[in-house]
C-alpha cells in the first residue's frame, strides 16, 4: 500500500460498536449518516465517479455480473443499493421485475430520471436500509448488490437480510471491489486510486473528500476468502467467487435452499 495510514484489513467484520469509515474507525451509529452524505454529494456525478475509479471498466464488469445472474422474464429481483439503476436497467431489459432499493433518496432520484429518459419499464423504487429490509420473507427470486455492500454498516446483518427475503432456490449475487493478488498490478492500481482518483473527484465533481472515502472503503473491505465466509455464515450454499483482474473486483454468489 502506498498511501495507507492504516492497514487495509478490517479488524473484525461488523464490530458491534466500531466500524470503518474509510481509514477512520467510527461509532457504528454514525456510519449511515456519513455514507449518506458521501452519496448525496456524488449522486449527480455517479457515472463519472465509477469511470474515474475503474478507468471505465465498470461497464464491462456490470455486463458480466448480469450475465451470471441470468435474469429471466417474470422473475422478481431485488437490486439493493441500486441507486442510479445501472444493474437494474440491464436486468429489466431481459424481462425481470426489478425492485431498486437504496438507503439514499438522492441516488434513487437520479435513477428514476435516468429510467424515464431511457423509457425502461418494469421497475419499482424503494428507500430501504440493507440491514433492515421491509420486504416479507421469501419474496424474491434473486438478490443483487453491486458496489454497495462495503458501504453498509453491519455487513453480516445485511447478508442475513438477503437470505431472509429470497425464496427457496433464490440466488444471491454481489459485485464489489476487492484486493487484487496480481504482483505489480496491485501497486500500480494502489498508486492510481490513492493519488489520482481523489484529484479526479475534485476536477469532475468538486469533491475530493467523497472520492477519497470511496477508495479507502475498498481497502477496508474484507478480502475474498473472508467475505465468502461471511456469505456462508448467512446461510447460503454453493457459494462461489469469481475474481476479475486478479481480485481487483470480485463477483460473489450463493444459493438459498
Amino acid at each position: 500500500m502506498t498511501d495507507s495510514p492504516v492497514s487495509p484489513a478490517v479488524s473484525g467484520p461488523d464490530s458491534p460498536d466500531v466500524v470503518s469509515f474509510g481509514y477512520q474507525d467510527i461509532k457504528a451509529e454514525e456510519k449511515a449518516a456519513r455514507v449518506g452524505e458521501v452519496f448525496r454529494n456524488v449522486a449527480s456525478k455517479y457515472d463519472l465517479m465509477n469511470d474515474a475509479m475503474s478507468a471505465g471498466m465498470h461497464r464491462l464488469w456490470k455486463d458480466r455480473f448480469v450475465n451470471l445472474v441470468r435474469p429471466r422474464a417474470g422473475e422478481r429481483i431485488l437490486d439493493v443499493a441500486g441507486g442510479t439503476g445501472d444493474i437494474a436497467f440491464r436486468m429489466a431489459k431481459r424481462g425481470a421485475e426489478v425492485t431498486i432499493s437504496d438507503i439514499n433518496p438522492a441516488m434513487l432520484d437520479v435513477g428514476k430520471e435516468r429510467a424515464e429518459k431511457k423509457k425502461i419499464q418494469g421497475l419499482s423504487w424503494a428507500v430501504e436500509n440493507a440491514e433492515t429490509l421491509s420486504f416479507p420473507d421469501n419474496s424474491f427470486d434473486a438478490y443483487t448488490i453491486a458496489f454497495g455492500i462495503r458501504n453498509v454498516t453491519r455487513i453480516q446483518q445485511a447478508l442475513g437480510e438477503a437470505h431472509r427475503v429470497l425464496k427457496r432456490g433464490g440466488r444471491f449475487y454481489c459485485l464489489e471491489f476487492s484486493t487484487t493478488t496480481w504482483p505489480g498490478f496491485a501497486e500500480v492500481y494502489d498508486a492510481y486510486s490513492h493519488k489520482l482518483v481523489p484529484k479526479l473527484g475534485k476536477l469532475l465533481a468538486n469533491d475530493e473528500d467523497s472520492y477519497r472515502y470511496l477508495i479507502e472503503s475498498i481497502r477496508r473491505f474484507p478480502d475474498m476468502p473472508t467475505f465468502k465466509a461471511m456469505i456462508d455464515k448467512a446461510g447460503f450454499v454453493q457459494t462461489r467467487c469469481e475474481p476479475i483482474l486478479g481480485g481487483l473486483v470480485a463477483i460473489h454468489s450463493g444459493w438459498k435452499i
